[in-house]
């Protein structure tokens, strides 16, 4: 029986390619594709997906387990895990954690129980490694999305969450302003770390001192927005700009600079990681680090997919995609 390591050896390319080309993913040149569908018509190469399936014990099933279905990055990179996997044949169970280290646990009962074929797992935390281990425990295949986990080798698709917060920091310091506090996620998250060194390294970088009164850790999905308000605007001197680590802070800190009488970005200038929906009414708009928030699921199924079909090799993989500066109306020089 003829084999996709088959195709490749006549094709003289990798196997991952030819997978590629059945699925129709992937950066291939249309001379390459060409090619390897003409020894596949050669050799008569059909993939019985069926057949597979019941050797195997397939499911046909992924699991998707994120943080946050309210913020729009997630929503979207959904979306793209779900248009990828529909491309292999594959359906996409949704869970949601809300950021809480609990609820991630029942959903990875459930996901244990259900037998899936693979999970793609945005972690509430680094203490999400007890769930990862059983699943490397259980031989299904994982890829991490959005953030990563000491502790464990794995596959995954991140963005540059420490260049993007360096260049919303040097965004702002462009504009004039030197009092820039930062409200961040909590610290036991790789983004929310890294987003802060890019932090610290931008105002350094730039002769200005670090003033920890205006460092704030607080949550990517529940804080008090009024509590941070009020710190920062208890001192004498005040912050004239704020870098918020992602949009669903940004948006309660404007809210709560409004109660306050103040005016974004009039009295006070804020930037955050991650881009709003078109949709979401929030003026005026944000100046963002906007991360290709599709890609990530997307991306994210190819390299599962690659995994469960053996062609991964044995090096775990990691993709950084780049953020994106999109400047708005949000920030202006202080007054």
């Amino acid at each position: 029986m003829v084999t996709i390591y088959d195709i490749a050896k006549k094709a003289n390319v990798s196997p991952m390619t030819v997978s590629r080309v059945l699925n129709n993913t992937g950066r291939i040149s249309e001379a390459t594709r060409a090619r390897v569908k003409k020894i596949m018509e050669e050799y008569n190469y059909v993939p019985n997906s069926m057949a597979r399936s019941l050797v195997k014990q397939e499911t046909k099933i992924f699991s998707l387990l994120i943080t946050d279905i309210t913020n729009p990055f997630y929503t979207t990179l959904a979306r793209g895990a779900e248009d990828a996997a529909k491309r292999y044949g594959y359906k996409v169970m949704f869970s949601n954690s809300d950021e809480e280290l609990d609820k991630e646990s029942d959903y990875l009962e459930a996901i244990l129980s259900t037998k899936v074929d693979g999970v793609l797992f945005a972690p509430s935390g680094d203490r999400s490694l007890e769930h990862l281990q059983m699943l490397r425990k259980h031989n299904i295949p994982f890829v991490l999305l959005d953030r990563e986990v000491p502790g464990i080798e794995f596959d995954a698709v991140v963005g540059d969450s420490k260049e993007g917060a360096k260049n919303l920091v040097h965004h702002l310091i462009g504009l004039g302003h030197r009092n820039i506090a930062f409200i961040n996620g909590s610290l036991e998250v790789s983004t929310a770390r890294l987003r802060q060194e890019g932090y610290v390294e931008a105002l350094i970088l730039n002769g200005i001192s670090v003033n920890n009164e205006w460092v704030m850790e607080a949550g990517y999905k529940q804080f008090d927005a009024d509590a941070c308000i009020d710190r920062l605007l208890a001192n004498e001197e005040r912050p004239t700009a704020v870098f918020a680590a992602n949009n669903l802070i940004a948006v309660r800190v404007i809210r709560s600079l409004r109660k306050r009488g103040l005016l974004v970005p009039d009295d006070m200038s804020v930037v955050c990681f991650d881009d709003l929906d078109p949709d979401m009414v929030v003026d005026p708009f944000l100046t963002v680090a906007a991360q290709p928030a599709y890609d990530f699921g997307s991306i994210g199924i190819g390299l599962l997919m690659e995994r469960i079909q053996g062609i991964a090799g044995k090096e775990w993989r990691k993709v950084i995609l780049p953020s994106k500066l999109i400047i708005r109306d949000s920030a202006q020089p202080p007054k």
